[in-house]
C-alpha cells in the first residue's frame, strides 16, 4: 500500500484558502472592534466644553446639545441651558420627580 497523500482537488483547494482568509479577516475584525470600543471606553466621561462654568456647588450629569444651544443636566436635578454663541446662561430648570 502506499502512502502517498494524493492531491486534493482544485475546488476543496480554493475553498480551504477561502476559509483560511475568512477566518483572518474575521479575527482581524474582532480586534479591531475591541480596540476601538476600548479606546471610546477610556474617554472622557462628559464631552464638557472646557468655557462652560457651571453655577458653585453643581456637577454635571450629563450633557446635550442643539443646533444653537446645549443643555447640562446637572446632578442635583437641574437643566442648564446655554447659548452656543456667547456661553451664557439662558435658561435654568428645575427638574421635580413626582
Amino acid at each position: 500500500m502506499d502512502d502517498i497523500p494524493e492531491a486534493l482537488p482544485p475546488h476543496l483547494t480554493y475553498l480551504k484558502r477561502l476559509v483560511t482568509v475568512l477566518t483572518v479577516v474575521m479575527i482581524a475584525g474582532f480586534i479591531l472592534m475591541i480596540t476601538t470600543l476600548v479606546i471610546r471606553l477610556n474617554r472622557d466621561p462628559l464631552p464638557l466644553p472646557e468655557r462652560i462654568t457651571l453655577p458653585e456647588g453643581t456637577s454635571a450629569y450629563s450633557f446635550t446639545q442643539g443646533q444653537d444651544w446645549f443643555g447640562v443636566v446637572t446632578t442635583d436635578n437641574q437643566i442648564l441651558v446655554y447659548d452656543r454663541a456667547t456661553n451664557a446662561l439662558i435658561q435654568k430648570i428645575d427638574v421635580t420627580v413626582p
